[in-house]
């Protein structure tokens, strides 16, 4: 009996990563890593987590799939974190179940809307030195926010000065749009590409109109320089 408890917990120990805390929370696996120094997202957290807090470490970076075991997943918290990179796939696999996804207080300018499609998590973004432009526009048009931290998500840097330092929310309710900024940035960049092929077409044109000419009046001159011949009946 002894040894039946031992292998017990062992075998719960083992299911632990050794820089975390397992336990239970309303009958649901906790794990809590919270301030354990990490500087990435442990390899062994158990698949039966349904919480999960990584919250106060130096993560910098969420890779594609780093999730992706955990299906029964429902919480969260990256909060506190120095992260920086959101790969496209960072939460497949757990896109679905996920309740709650905190990634406020780090040190985010962008990510990448794929990343969240098919999330129906309420979000936190709140406090990260934000690029307000059309892809961060596009994420609050499409995300589920946390009303509560939505003013939170300030402008640290932006096309125009005079939005640096407001609340993206005002920006855009002030009736900024930085998709059509973009829309029409794209559109004289192609206007420009377009002229620049059109005027090369044309030199093309009046180069080779010129070569013809140049060569149909050296063969003129040519057929003139020629001896004349006369017929011999004259």
């Amino acid at each position: 009996q002894a040894f039946f408890c031992l292998l017990l917990c062992v075998s719960w120990g083992s299911s632990c990563p050794p820089s975390c805390q397992c336990t239970e929370r309303a009958g649901a696996k906790a794990v809590l890593c919270s301030s354990r120094h990490l500087e990435e997202i442990p390899k062994d957290i158990p698949k039966d987590a349904v919480f999960l807090k990584l919250d106060a470490n130096s993560i910098t970076k969420i890779p594609s799939n780093a999730f992706r075991h955990l299906s029964h997943l429902e919480e969260l918290d990256l909060s506190r974190n120095a992260i920086e990179k959101i790969d496209r796939a960072a939460f497949k696999g757990v896109a679905a179940g996920l309740r709650t996804l905190d990634l406020s207080s780090n040190r985010i300018r962008s990510i990448p809307k794929e990343a969240l499609l098919m999330l129906n998590a309420k979000l936190r973004l709140a406090n990260n030195p934000w690029h307000c432009e059309c892809a961060l526009q596009e994420v609050l048009w499409e995300a589920r926010l946390d009303p509560d931290s939505v003013q939170d998500i300030t402008c640290h840097t932006a096309p125009r000065e005079e939005y640096v330092g407001k609340p993206l929310l005002q920006v855009l309710d002030a009736g900024v749009n930085f998709c059509s900024v973009r829309q029409r940035t794209t559109d004289v960049a192609m206007f420009i590409t377009m002229f620049g092929w059109f005027a090369m077409v044309i030199a093309y044109v009046v180069c080779y109109v010129r070569h013809n000419q140049e060569d149909t009046r050296k063969h003129a001159e040519y057929l003139k320089s020629l001896p004349s011949t006369q017929d011999p009946a004259e």
